[in-house]
């Protein structure tokens, strides 16, 4: 188990632009080349907007882009029409295929935080495709069969266990409040990647939210 911690984080964004964002992969001018991926996760993005900031539209290709968001309302308007506001607790899911392009955006008066989490596609092409669930339930993971993933939503309480998937690769990220998992305590921001989990638990120290990537590869 790796542990990452939310301070080593890549710094980004464009702070007067009202934009903030942290980067727990290799990401433009912070090129590692020993942090490029876990499995086929290429970024795990914590992205912060001030009311009426955003990214313009921009460009994506063979990338499958999956955004929780954790506090706030995004807005989302991409070029093949869809235009949605997603809220806290649901799941969007963008697969730029070939090729997409899309805006987000905070329209709304209270900031807005989300994490927003890119993996490589197994196959590149194909036509995009787009994809909102609303209040997934922690019973209920989002398959991404087009990545070979699986992602967990565990909300626990203080001293409340979830077990951690049994995968060949496992990353787990802590949207809010701490954890125990394999020794170490978590907290915000905080990320484990996983090789050939067995038989682990996750348990909440505060209450918490986690998202849990089971990756196949």
């Amino acid at each position: 188990m790796d542990v990452r911690r939310a301070g080593e984080r890549y710094r980004g964004g464009e702070a007067e632009a009202g934009i903030e964002s942290w980067h727990a992969f290799s990401f433009g001018p912070h090129y590692d080349p020993d942090n490029l991926r876990f499995g086929t996760l290429i970024a795990c993005n914590e992205e912060r907007l001030a009311p009426g900031a955003g990214f313009d539209e921009h460009p994506h290709s063979h990338t499958e882009i999956v955004t929780w968001v954790v506090e706030g309302e995004l807005t989302h308007r991409d070029s093949t029409g869809h235009e949605t506001r997603v809220l806290p607790g649901d799941v969007q899911h963008l697969s730029s295929a070939a090729g997409v392009r899309h805006v987000e955006r905070n329209d709304g008066d209270a900031p807005l935080t989300f994490i927003q989490m890119w993996l490589a596609p197994l196959e590149p092409g194909g036509e995009p495709s787009y994809t909102v669930v609303p209040g997934l339930a922690d019973s209920t993971p989002y398959a991404l069969p087009a990545a070979g993933a699986l992602l967990h939503v565990r909300r626990l309480e203080p001293g409340e266990r979830t077990a951690v998937p049994d995968a060949a690769y496992v990353y787990v990220h802590v949207v809010r409040g701490d954890v125990r998992l394999a020794g170490e305590r978590l907290g915000p921001g905080d990320a484990a990647r996983i090789t050939g989990a067995r038989g682990m638990e996750a348990v909440g120290a505060t209450r918490a939210e986690l998202l849990v990537w089971e990756l196949s590869g």
